[in-house]
């Protein structure tokens, strides 16, 4: 069955790519609710679960965060910042099969994997940097 595309739809998806930056849902609707302040949370929670599983857009669940959703959807690696907590992109090729490699599956069939990287921002090690003198 094919699914119209609707206006909420493409609110939510305009709003994560003009935002570029690994936003959370929260983030994305309060960007939509600058100019449609009658859209509701659960409207974009639920169109942005709509996009990550059409492959629009691409959802990155951080362990311990609340999950990201980025404007690119191919695979691809990122970093979080262990200070203010955002996620940048990381720029290297992404190692296709990985998986592959697992000696030990424990009965599991993987669908896939993220590597997220941990590190300093360069705006937080600036702030670091400037506290120290």
């Amino acid at each position: 069955m094919a699914r119209r595309n609707t206006i909420q739809r493409s609110l939510v998806l305009a709003a994560v790519n003009k935002l570029h930056c690994h936003a959370t849902a929260d983030e994305v609707y309060g960007e939509i609710k600058k100019e449609h302040p009658t859209i509701s949370r659960a409207t974009v929670y639920r169109n942005l679960n709509l996009l990550s599983e059409l492959g629009e857009i691409r959802r990155l669940e951080i362990p311990g965060s609340a999950d990201r959703f980025d404007h690119i959807s191919r695979n691809h690696c990122h970093v979080k910042c262990r200070i203010c907590n955002r996620v940048f992109d990381v720029d290297m090729d992404f190692v296709a099969g990985l998986e592959s490699g697992i000696r030990d599956t424990r009965g599991f069939d993987f669908t896939g994997y993220e590597i997220i990287f941990h590190g300093v921002c360069p705006e937080c090690k600036k702030q670091m940097n400037s506290e120290d003198r």
